[in-house]
């Protein structure tokens, strides 16, 4: 997912500019701009026109297009991944006491998505969720997770499933020591867990549609779409999930538009929609 930051007010940059380095980055790894607000975009990019010392946007521009390493260095940037496990317990909580016990009990799976996935966290929550919550259903395979996300490198790193400790302090007590093996100065998630969860490369721009689902989280992603954008994303969603299914936003993010006519809000603290 597109990160945001706070700072000073950066010099525009100019439209042709703009239109270079989205021409390079497309080229580069089939990542877009379009749909993105460009204010957030353009902060990322004066973050590398500042770490680069280019004089201006337009010499950085010029830079990229000679340098393979710093279009992985925007790339990272634009792309910048800030996220824990079990981040926002009281979601989780709600999930795992309500939602998924519901689901399994109407419809015997829980087919989940998480959009936006980063390192895996998101994922890996929901999985460690139903491992301690439903442990039987996991066993009989009636629980199935993708995480996806626009950034193919940070998708091998949550394959990988190697993560430092800030990245746990919110795991409930016991959880760490029952699903975490120490390796060298970090922690690998078990096998057990990390084999619940596939992995696919997703960018919201052009994702057509997805495979039906019980439950999607989409939590701090859509804040860095145009309105329009967010509102077709959403109507995806919508067609996703089948009558029941849930919706989960980020705290800052809500429904609007014609998606709001498609949900019904279950728990407007947690940002929880039930699709209609």
């Amino acid at each position: 997912m597109l990160s945001g930051i706070t700072g000073s007010v950066e010099p525009d940059i100019a439209p042709d500019t703009f239109e270079v380095i989205g021409r390079i980055l497309k080229a580069r790894s089939g990542f877009t701009l379009d749909g993105y607000k460009d204010k957030c975009v353009k902060r990322r990019i004066h973050i590398r026109v500042r770490a680069t010392h280019s004089p201006s946007a337009e010499a950085y521009g010029e830079l990229l297009t000679q340098s393979t390493t710093e279009q992985d260095h925007l790339l990272r940037v634009l792309t910048i991944h800030v996220s824990h496990f079990f981040r926002n317990p009281s979601v989780f909580e709600k999930l795992g006491a309500e939602i998924v016990p519901q689901l399994l009990e109407q419809r015997g799976q829980v087919r989940a998505l998480s959009v936006g996935c980063a390192g895996g966290e998101e994922p890996y929550s929901l999985a460690l969720l139903m491992q301690e919550r439903c442990p039987k259903a996991v066993k009989a395979g009636q629980v199935t997770i993708l995480g996806v996300d626009v950034d193919t490198a940070i998708l091998e790193q949550a394959r990988e499933a190697l993560y430092h400790q800030d990245r746990l302090a919110e795991l409930p007590p016991g959880l760490l020591e029952r699903h975490f093996a120490p390796e060298a100065g970090r922690y690998r998630l078990r096998d057990e867990v990390r084999d619940q969860v596939l992995f696919e490369h997703a960018d919201l721009n052009h994702r057509q549609g997805w495979d039906p689902c019980d439950l999607i989280l989409c939590r701090n992603v859509l804040i860095y779409f145009e309105r329009e954008r967010q509102e077709t994303v959403l109507n995806g969603f919508a067609d996703a999930l089948s009558p029941g299914g849930y919706l989960v936003l980020g705290k800052a993010e809500t429904l609007f538009g014609t998606a709001r006519k498609r949900f019904r809000t279950i728990c407007p603290v947690e940002r929880i929609y039930r699709a209609l």
